[in-house]
């Protein structure tokens, strides 16, 4: 599985720092959407879908937190942990989340708006769709 990490540019002084992200410049898609997770529980594990279409990065703004991505032929687990630093994620990858820290605040951005036809919430399917 080729795992994509975009690297943004940060900007700062002795005042603290600043990023900005543009769709199709740093954002390789026109962003439709920007959901994020915070004061997720100890223990909790979020996720346990894939996507048919939507694409999306994955930016962790405070604290840490890890991924589990699966294209159906390889497991990869990561740590997020760098505001600097977006997880861009394709259609066709199984996710999971967990180990958040307890200040972790997760931002999403996606190219297209909730759909939940686009969703795969069954390992099963997901596993057969990935497999045809």
């Amino acid at each position: 599985m080729d795992i994509k990490f975009i690297q943004f540019q940060s900007h700062g002084d002795e005042r603290g720092s600043l990023v900005s992200l543009e769709d199709n410049k740093n954002i390789p898609f026109t962003i439709k959407r920007v959901y994020y997770l915070f004061n997720t529980q100890e223990k909790v594990r979020r996720g346990f879908h894939a996507h048919k279409e939507l694409k999306q990065l994955a930016v962790v703004l405070k604290g840490s937190c890890r991924f589990m991505l699966d294209d159906g032929k390889e497991k990869i687990e990561l740590l997020l942990d760098n505001p600097e630093q977006g997880l861009y994620i394709e259609s066709f990858v199984w996710r999971e989340m967990y180990d958040f820290s307890d200040d972790c605040v997760l931002m999403v951005l996606a190219d297209s708006y909730y759909d939940e036809s686009d969703y795969i919430r069954d390992y099963q399917e997901f596993k057969e769709l990935v497999s045809a």
